[in-house]
Parts: structure tokens; C-alpha cells; sequence
């Protein structure tokens, strides 16, 4: 990047005359934190230039840090860069760290690249790192999850004797754990004494995003029996943790330990805690943390939208769209996409489509997960044709996820060759998953393309593609229980068993018919099929909640896959003739079903 042009300072900019005062009591260095832009800024180190204080270290300190201070614009760093190449040969270490923490600051794909060099270039004046320089460093390989620079960042730190640093090696867990390597955080982790908050932070986000939830809060665990006072950081990654399990209990007990703590008018922990809410099924709790903070940023808006979308409220989701925006509040690309979700699940194609063209007027370039939406709003609708054409005509590569949303929707619609033409497209990006062939088989075999099921089926065989395993847990007594299709892998599963033996047979006397319209095996009779279904996941949670909470609780149960419509109807009834309301959360959003009706209208 060309830097601003060093013209003279406007008369506004320059000093009062004086006789030669020292540098570091110039007049000139008074007025760097008044400039507030690029422009400004290259005027005052043009006069500088004139007046020969431009090379003077205390000058060159307060740019580069005015430069590299957190919030400043992408241009300003380079500028700093620009100043600091221009020094023939820059041997405070200050220049260095200040430049090395702008990187850190930094997420730009090119900072850790540009972090090495300037670290390079300080081993090659001579200068000696600091501890300081290792932090500011790994924290820029971090930013940019650039793990290769991080792990050479590191052999320097053992070399020169830094990596055991009680600031470094927090630093190094946090790199590891950001650039996705968890075996080599875990490993650093277990060399520390074990009383560092943020080596403790690091390793429960790490676990977070690694999608291993219950990790997180044995660590948490721990960190609370050896003392340790949690900071915000690790209370909204644990907040995490429990929406990823659905763990709404263990939720609510982190929620008065927040108020506890004090830490309830944080509003990114409020946030966090209607993220949590809302992911666990408790849209009530989650509108009422919304509803009593003080203040709310864009974040806190754009959650609750999305909450009132998974949950199923369309329109509420739209009116809070409106609020927000009357409140001067402008809409990010999350919050678009909460709208799109909100138009997605409640049918309202018109007013998807027209939020997905308002995205232009506010400046959002839209993303793949927003494409997504508009797919799986015209295809639920049953414009199959038209959302082929959307996809296949996007200005990005289209993803396998667009393609499933639309066999998805093929398979509903029995779309045989459309769905076809789909997955073949999808092959070509990615073979490999197991739902996609289960999908377009069972697409075949339920409109009598037997021949091309058998083809499908031969080749997922040959691939060794497996199909995903069906898992649904539930929160009792704030443990979280997991149940597979089928298996005996919990330890009360028999007894989870016979609770759905009973329950099925009280459903057949108010008109339970197993749904056997997707159970696709030449080789089955009816009631094998029956059979088949009969201890599905979120059946034998169901199950297991019946059987361990007393009458009238509401079960709360979490899948990993969309639910089928026999498990649909099975809760329908349950809910009525139990006298129970059940949340189910399943792959694509939440079902309510209360009084033998569910929230999403059979629309899902």
C-alpha cells in the first residue's frame, strides 16, 4: 500500500514557533493524538520531516504506537509499517514490540507473515526479543490461526530460553488452541502449575470450538476447585458449552453464579446467556435477559432475532428487526441472516427474499450461510427449479451444504430427477458423506426407482461411507444423558426401552400408526419397519424423561440430526396424552410441541 502523501502540515496542524526545544518536548509530539485520520497523520510527519524530529526516537515511538493502538483502521498499521521500514536501522525494541502487538490486533490472513519479518529483522539487528515480543508475536499467529508461524515462533521462544514465561506459555496454549492444534495446547497446558486463568481460558474455548462441550466444563470444573476467580471470557465460552449440550439446567446455574460475580451487566455475558437460553430451549428465559439489560449492541440484538427464528417465531423476529433498526441501530451480516432464518422456518418467501435484496442497501455482501437461506427458503416452498438456479448461478462456488439443502427438499418433494441432478453435484465436491446417499436412495426407493436405489446403496458400499448415527440427550438432574439409535450404550437403556414399548402402546389407542413412509428396505415388512423406528434416539429420550421427572415437566431433548416424522408424531402425541410439554432441538431448528400440536406446523 502507497502511503499518504507527505505534503506540508496545514497551518491548523503545525506548532507555535520555538527555539529548538528538546524532541521529546516538541510541540509536534502534542499534536499526534489529534490525528484522527491518515491524512492528518502523513501532514504532521511530513512537518515533522521539515523540522528534523522525524527520526527521533521519541517521535517514531508515538507514531507507530498512535498507529498500532487497538481499533485502528487496516491503513494505519501499514503507514507505521512504511515508517518503520524507512529506518535504516531500528535498534529499540519498543518499535518492535509496538509493531508486533498491531499485528496481534490484526486479523488480517497477512499479519503473521508480516509479524515474522519484522521479528526477523529484529534477530537481525542484533535486537534481543523480550518476553513481550513472544506474546505480541504468537498473539498474531493466533489472530490469523496461522499455526506453522506460531510453531516456528515457538522453537525461537524454547532457543532463547522464553517458551516457560508465566506470560508466554499462556500465550502458547492460546496460539495452539486457536490454530486448532488441542493436542499441543493440551500439552503445554499440562506443563504449567495449573493456577493461570488464562491458560485455563484458552483450553476451555479450544474444547468449545472443537465441538467437545463436556470437556469444557470438566475443566471448568477444575479450575473452580483449585480457586480460580473465572473472568467473562470463560463464563461465555462455558455458556457455550452448555447450549452445544443443551444443558439448560447446569445454564441457569451459571447465570446466578454471574450475578454472583457481578458480571450480569456485561452486556457480551448477557448476550452469552441468551444465546444459551435460546439454544437449551428456554426462549422465555432468553427474551427475558434480553428484555432487562440496560444497554444492547448489535450482538445482542442480532441473538435475539435468531433465537425468535430457530424458535419458530417469524414475525417476532422481523418486528425485533424493525425495533433495532428504529433504535438507529444498523443490522450486520448476523443479523441478516437471523431475518433469513426467521422467513426460512415460517414460510414467508416474499419477505425473504426482499430482506436477502435489502442486504445490498446496507452495504452487506452476502455470505454462503445467507445464500443457504434463500435455498432452503424457495425450496421449501417448492420452488425446486428456481433454487436450482439460484445456486447454480451464485458469484461464489457453491458448497455441498447448498446442494443437501436442496436433495434435502427433493426427497420431501419426491423430486426424483431434479434430486439426481443434485446429488450428483454434490459428488463432485465432497463423497463422503453418509446422509447424502441415504437421502437420494431413499428419494428412489419411495418412487419405485429401485434400480438406481441399488446403484446408489452399491456405490455408498464401496466407499465405505457410513451413515451418521442418530444421538439424542437430555438434562436430568443437571447430567446430560446421550442415547444412539437402536444401541444399549447408556446404562439405562433397557429400562429407556421398555418406557417406549409402553408408551407406544398407550399411543396406539388414541391412532398411532407408525409412519414407515421413509424406512426403505426391499427385504422389511411393515412391521419391521415399525420395529426399525421404535427406539430412534429422541424416542428413547423421550423415553428416559418420562420415566425420571415428575408428571408435567417439560423434557427438553437435543439430536445431532433432523428429526424424522415418525419421531415428530410420536412427540405430538406425547405431549398430549402425557401431559407433557417437549423442546426438540434437532439439526435445523426448534419444535414445541405442547396439546398434540408442534410449533413448526409440520413445516420443517
Amino acid at each position: 500500500m502507497s502511503s499518504a502523501p507527505l505534503t506540508a502540515a496545514p497551518s491548523a496542524l503545525l506548532p507555535a514557533k520555538s527555539k529548538n526545544p528538546p524532541p521529546h518536548q516538541h510541540p509536534l509530539l502534542s499534536h499526534l493524538p489529534h490525528c484522527t485520520s491518515l491524512r492528518a497523520l502523513a501532514q504532521l510527519h511530513a512537518a515533522a520531516v521539515k523540522t528534523g524530529l522525524a527520526a527521533h526516537p521519541a517521535f517514531v515511538t508515538r507514531l507507530l504506537t498512535l498507529c498500532t493502538a487497538q481499533g485502528a483502521p487496516p491503513a494505519h498499521l501499514a503507514y507505521a509499517r512504511q515508517v518503520f521500514d524507512r529506518a535504516p536501522h531500528p535498534a529499540d525494541p519498543v518499535w518492535y514490540n509496538t509493531l508486533l502487538r498491531g499485528y496481534a490486533r490484526c486479523s488480517s490472513p497477512s499479519s503473521p507473515e508480516e509479524a515474522a519479518r519484522v521479528f526477523v529483522r529484529m534477530l537481525e539487528e542484533g535486537v534481543a526479543p523480550a518476553t513481550y515480543t513472544f506474546v505480541s508475536l504468537l498473539k498474531a499467529c493466533a489472530a490469523a490461526r496461522a499455526g506453522e508461524e506460531g510453531r516456528q515462533a515457538h522453537a525461537v521462544a524454547v532457543k532463547v530460553g522464553a517458551a516457560g514465561h508465566e506470560y508466554v506459555r499462556p500465550t502458547l496454549i492460546h496460539m495452539y488452541a486457536e490454530c486448532g492444534d488441542a493436542h499441543a495446547a493440551r500439552v503445554m497446558f499440562d506443563r504449567t502449575d495449573g493456577d493461570c486463568v488464562v491458560s485455563y481460558n484458552a483450553m476451555i474455548t479450544s474444547a468449545v470450538r472443537s465441538s467437545r462441550p463436556g470437556e469444557a466444563l470438566v475443566l471448568f470444573r477444575d479450575m473452580q476447585g483449585k480457586g480460580l476467580k473465572p473472568t467473562s471470557v470463560t463464563l461465555i465460552s462455558v455458556l457455550s458449552a452448555c447450549s452445544l449440550l443443551g444443558a439448560l439446567e447446569l445454564g441457569r446455574w451459571i447465570h446466578d453464579y454471574v450475578r454472583k460475580i457481578g458480571l450480569d451487566t456485561l452486556v457480551k455475558v448477557n448476550t452469552a446467556l441468551i444465546d444459551m437460553y435460546a439454544k437449551c430451549g428456554s426462549l422465555e428465559d432468553a427474551i427475558a435477559v434480553f428484555q432487562g439489560m440496560e444497554s444492547r449492541d448489535k450482538q445482542a440484538w442480532s441473538v435475539m432475532i435468531v433465537a425468535y427464528a430457530n424458535h419458530g417465531y417469524g414475525r417476532e423476529a422481523i418486528s425485533l428487526f424493525e425495533e433495532m433498526k428504529k433504535q438507529g441501530i444498523k443490522p450486520d451480516d448476523v443479523t441478516f441472516l437471523g431475518v433469513l432464518y426467521a422467513c426460512s422456518h415460517s414460510g414467508l418467501v416474499s419477505e425473504g427474499l426482499q430482506y436477502f435484496d435489502d442486504m445490498k442497501d446496507h452495504g452487506i455482501i452476502a455470505g454462503i450461510k445467507h445464500y443457504g437461506c434463500v435455498t432452503d427458503l424457495l425450496a421449501r416452498s417448492g420452488q425446486l427449479e428456481r433454487a436450482y438456479k439460484f445456486i447454480d448461478e451464485l458469484p461464489i462456488k457453491p458448497t455441498p451444504i447448498l446442494w443437501r439443502t436442496l436433495l434435502s427438499a427433493c426427497g420431501g418433494r419426491g423430486d426424483v430427477e431434479l434430486g439426481k441432478r443434485v446429488f450428483e453435484r454434490i459428488l463432485e465436491l465432497d463423497d463422503s458423506h453418509g446422509g447424502d446417499y441415504v437421502i437420494f436412495s431413499n428419494l428412489c426407493a419411495n418412487t419405485g426407482h429401485w434400480e438406481e436405489m441399488n446403484r446408489v446403496r452399491k456405490l455408498m458400499s464401496e466407499k465405505g461411507v457410513v451413515k451418521v448415527p442418530g444421538c439424542s440427550s437430555i438434562e436430568i438432574h443437571n447430567t446430560v444423558h446421550e442415547f444412539f439409535s437402536g444401541d444399549g450404550r447408556h446404562p439405562k437403556s433397557q429400562e429407556a426401552r421398555k418406557m417406549v414399548d409402553e408408551v407406544i402402546d398407550q399411543l396406539k389407542l388414541v391412532g398411532y400408526v407408525p409412519n414407515t413412509s421413509h424406512v426403505f428396505h426391499v427385504e422389511m415388512g411393515e412391521e419391521e419397519k415399525a420395529t426399525s423406528l421404535r427406539y430412534h434416539s429422541e424416542k428413547l429420550a423421550i423415553a428416559f424423561g418420562l420415566l425420571n421427572t415428575p408428571p408435567g415437566a417439560t423434557l427438553r431433548v437435543v439430536k445431532n440430526l433432523r428429526v424424522c416424522p415418525d419421531c415428530h408424531s410420536v412427540a405430538k402425541l406425547v405431549s398430549m396424552v402425557f401431559n407433557r410439554r417437549i423442546i426438540l432441538r434437532d439439526l435445523n431448528r426448534f419444535h414445541h410441541f405442547e396439546n398434540g400440536v408442534c410449533s413448526c406446523g409440520d413445516y420443517w
